[in-house]
């Protein structure tokens, strides 16, 4: 069973974090594989829990929807507190880390650029390295690692809180391995520290590590919403209903308007690979189309490890808005507090993705082009990969 940065903390305890007041980041999946979350193994380790911080949607998942804040308060039995990372603030004040000796980050990702808990670490990593606090990350595998490099690379001018750093959509990356990337990039005097997994493959799916599975968030219920979750997310920046208010979100994708049928048909000509597209109607309890009866379809992955989440979701996008007689629509900002930016830019990466899809352009040759535009990072990935592949 692969152990995680968490796992080895309990069977060989920093002599760095002995005696020390540390701040812990984490979120309701920080747990070890008997479940005791990450707060309580610490409260166990000859070390003082002196603050919590908690990332987008609460400490313990509480925060159903996207875009909704929440603040922080005190711990009510540790009388410590409980920092929000997802309000007023999104980097650590000063205040909140002054009375730190250090700041230790558990959060399980899910491996695509989009999803926030990344860019919590890299405003953490920034806040420390401005005080001199050092920064200790557990790792967690990426549930989604067999998963291949796919989509857009993310242009600087397109930074934001859903992406910060030059990568793809899908990554393949560990949080350990993209602290490693963000300090060498943009904070190389930050006392960076990595408690690195044992036992993981990068080639695996988090089935097959033998961990427990907690939702990091509470629209990634499984794995397989975190398999189609790389592209399935852009749809968020659309009138396209991405599933929330189903039980399967991000594996359904619909709205009123959808010709279904036509839609199937054009993607089973595409052949795409790993997948197979089954109509699905549905009602929505909440979002998009609340209430409303949905066409639609549900992507079931069949082949994770030649499954190509983000082309498949622009296939969709692409198939759905030639039959949808302009009832398609991007929808405009703000999104994740970018406000000037298209919301389907920041999350693409750059306006081209966009473009294409509004031009109804052929979409055959963008997987090709991303692999060229890949070049630069897939060096990079190769100098700060820690685990193997098999």
């Amino acid at each position: 069973m692969v152990k995680t940065g968490l796992e080895s903390l309990l069977k060989n305890f920093p002599t760095k974090l002995k005696n020390k007041k540390v701040g812990l980041v984490c979120h309701a999946a920080s747990i070890a594989s008997d479940y005791t979350h990450c707060i309580d193994v610490f409260l166990k380790f000859p070390c003082s829990v002196s603050a919590i911080f908690g990332p987008q949607h609460g400490l313990f998942g509480q925060t159903q929807d996207n875009m909704v804040e929440w603040e922080g308060y005190p711990h009510p039995t540790l009388k410590i507190p409980v920092y929000s990372l997802y309000g007023k603030n999104r980097k650590p004040a000063k205040n909140m880390l002054e009375n730190l000796d250090a700041l230790v980050i558990d959060l399980q990702d899910v491996g695509a650029r989009p999803y926030t808990y990344i860019w919590t670490i890299k405003l953490c990593m920034e806040a420390c390295m401005e005080i001199g606090l050092p920064v200790w990350v557990l790792d967690r595998p990426n549930p989604i690692g067999a998963v291949g490099f796919d989509g857009p690379m993310l242009l600087p001018e397109y930074f934001s809180f859903v992406g910060g750093a030059p990568i793809p959509i899908c990554h393949r990356l560990t949080m350990g391995e993209m602290a490693v990337m963000l300090k060498d990039l943009y904070f190389p005097e930050l006392d960076l520290n990595v408690v690195w997994m044992s036992d993981w493959k990068r080639n695996s799916l988090f089935n097959e590590t033998g961990l427990p599975w907690v939702l990091p968030s509470p629209n990634m219920p499984t794995l397989d919403t975190a398999i189609v979750y790389p592209g399935m997310v852009m749809l968020e920046a659309t009138n396209l209903s991405e599933g929330r208010g189903t039980t399967r979100p991000f594996e359904i994708v619909g709205a009123p308007f959808v010709n279904i049928t036509e839609v199937i048909k054009a993607l089973n000509a595409l052949h795409l690979p790993g997948c197979t597209f089954r109509e699905h109607g549905f009602i929505p309890t909440f979002q998009k189309w609340q209430g409303r009866s949905c066409s639609g379809l549900q992507v079931h992955v069949t082949l994770p490890r030649t499954y190509q989440p983000v082309f498949v979701t622009i296939a969709c996008i692409y198939a759905i808005s030639k039959f949808s007689h302009d009832k398609f629509q991007f929808k405009q900002p703000p999104y994740e507090y970018e406000v000037i930016k298209m919301p389907f830019d920041i999350l693409a990466g750059s306006s081209d993705l966009r473009q294409v899809l509004e031009r109804k352009a052929r979409i055959q040759g963008l997987p090709a082009m991303w692999e060229s535009d890949m070049a630069a990072f897939k060096t990079l990935f190769k100098e700060i990969a820690h685990y193997p592949e098999n």
